[in-house]
């Protein structure tokens, strides 16, 4: 794949404080515009890797860059940088319980507007814009906290967009989700990332990699990165699947009418 690289990592490993492995050796780059899904099974270290893009969390071994600088803890101590690269990529956590915090989804939304330091009439354009978009206005004055999962979920990802990032870094994004906010997740990610968003999705969630990606990244459960190839090219690949713990020997794969595949297993 030609074009800018946003993200590039070389040979990064990373190593809980009890010394367990959750990244071991991993090369990849990241290019602008891409929409990336992370599969692999449950504890294989996506959501470790997106941490680690995201500078909440630093590689033992190897190096990132980001957006041509290196990414560690002493330039995101510099204010400069910090505030340059929080402003290009943010993160939805798979809880968003963890990332709701103000008294009002209205504020919720405006918060990193402000942190930014932006006008106050610039502040409310963009809540506004963002909540018009997202379809939040009924409950625009509600406290975060007694709305409903997937309303949370929206509120999570409102409160992203406001700072407009370049880059949205996703963990698990549907899990939790009833199927109607699933799909209108799924659409959001789809428009975002044609309004030339770049997307990192981590999922084990096979029926949406082949709407929400255009490569696909597979980790090992020994934290490796092990596959990449284009979403038909995985999906099809069904001795990896297995290898990889995502699908079980009575997996089976379905292309339903329009195109849309389906996977299940026969019990």
């Amino acid at each position: 794949m030609a074009g800018e690289i946003l993200f590039q990592l070389k040979n990064v490993s990373y190593q809980y404080p009890g010394g367990e492995e959750a990244l071991t050796g991993i090369d990849l780059s990241i290019y602008r515009g891409e929409k990336v899904v992370l599969l692999g099974a449950n504890g294989c270290g996506k959501s470790t890797l997106l941490k680690v893009l995201d500078g909440l969390q630093f590689p033992g071994r190897g190096s990132i860059y980001a957006f041509g600088e290196i990414l560690n803890e002493a330039n995101l101590a510099r204010e400069e940088f910090s505030f340059a690269f929080r402003r290009r990529v943010s993160f939805v956590f798979q809880n968003s319980e963890a990332q709701l915090f103000n008294p009002s989804v209205w504020e919720e939304i405006a918060f990193g507007p402000v942190q930014m330091g932006l006008e106050p009439g610039e502040v409310r354009r963009r809540v506004e814009g963002v909540i018009a978009m997202l379809g939040l206005e009924h409950v625009q004055d509600r406290p975060p906290f007694k709305l409903s999962g997937g309303e949370k979920k929206k509120v999570a990802i409102a409160s992203v967009l406001s700072i407009n990032p370049e880059m949205l870094l996703l963990d698990e994004p549907t899990n939790g989700l009833d199927p109607r906010t699933r799909r209108w997740l799924i659409n959001l990610l789809r428009q975002l990332n044609a309004a030339g968003k770049t997307l990192v999705t981590a999922t084990h969630d096979l029926d949406m990699v082949d709407e929400i990606a255009d490569r696909v990244l597979v980790f090992s459960e020994d934290h490796r990165l092990v596959a990449t190839g284009t979403p038909e090219e995985v999906l099809s690949d069904r001795e990896l699947l297995l290898r990889v713990n995502l699908v079980d020997e009575q997996f089976h794969r379905h292309v339903h009418e329009g195109g849309h595949r389906h996977y299940h297993a026969h019990g």
